[in-house]
């Protein structure tokens, strides 16, 4: 563990597959969001290090960890069918969520789940299974039509956020999203932006809009 300024930093193994992971604890912090990466991706996705830093200059905490093992990522490299297993994935997620809500460091704090691409539909299923844990959903270019069934069982707040030319999968989030019962949700489409937002200026849009997101729920939990 190391300390950078305001951040407390950690390289963490999540039980009980020994996932690696990258904690970081900004001071003050009341939440931890806990990233599912997409499709062939892993915890050193620059554009999810880039949303974990804006979410961090938030006051936010970070988990960015890799949902397969060493072993899985080799035969997925191949097969490409395990980052497409929304079970595994989910469960995995679940698992993290767990580990966080033991963890010295940050039992104390709310969790919210960030996903991309297939990482989105695994969140919404982790959400589903754990209510009473999870406050927020955040989902950048996902697929949370593939979350089925458990939809209308999340209950945690949730934004998708789709780019304005990826019209498939925006036909797929408008189809999720009517699914959604929570009170609180939202679908933000973000112009000009493909499915990864390499576009300039769209990145930084979907940070903003995560962000603001948990801290605007968060801000309303503690106002109860």
């Amino acid at each position: 563990m190391k300390a950078t300024g305001e951040l407390i930093e950690r390289s963490v193994l999540i039980p009980p597959t020994g996932l690696e992971g990258n904690l970081v604890i900004p001071e003050k912090a009341t939440a931890v969001i806990a990233f599912a990466h997409g499709s062939g991706s892993s915890r050193h996705s620059p554009r999810n290090q880039y949303v974990a830093r804006v979410l961090q200059q938030g006051g936010l905490a970070t988990l960015l960890f890799d949902l397969l093992t060493a072993d899985e990522e080799r035969i997925d490299v191949r097969t490409a069918h395990l980052r497409f297993d929304i079970a595994l994935l989910a469960r995995r997620l679940s698992e993290a969520t767990a580990w966080l809500k033991k963890d010295a460091d940050t039992r104390n704090l709310l969790v919210g789940y960030f996903g991309a691409s297939t990482g989105a539909a695994a969140a919404l299923v982790a959400a589903a299974r754990r209510p009473e844990d999870v406050f927020a959903v955040v989902s950048r270019g996902g697929r949370p039509d593939l979350a089925g069934a458990s939809l209308p069982s999340v209950k945690a707040s949730t934004l998708l956020i789709v780019g304005g030319e990826d019209t498939p999968v925006i036909d797929m989030n408008q189809d999720a999203f009517r699914q959604l019962h929570m009170e609180e949700k939202k679908l933000e489409i973000v112009p000009g932006a493909t499915h990864l937002f390499e576009e300039p200026g769209t990145l930084e849009k979907v940070a903003a809009l995560a962000r603001d997101w948990f801290q605007r729920e968060l801000r309303y939990l503690q106002g109860r």
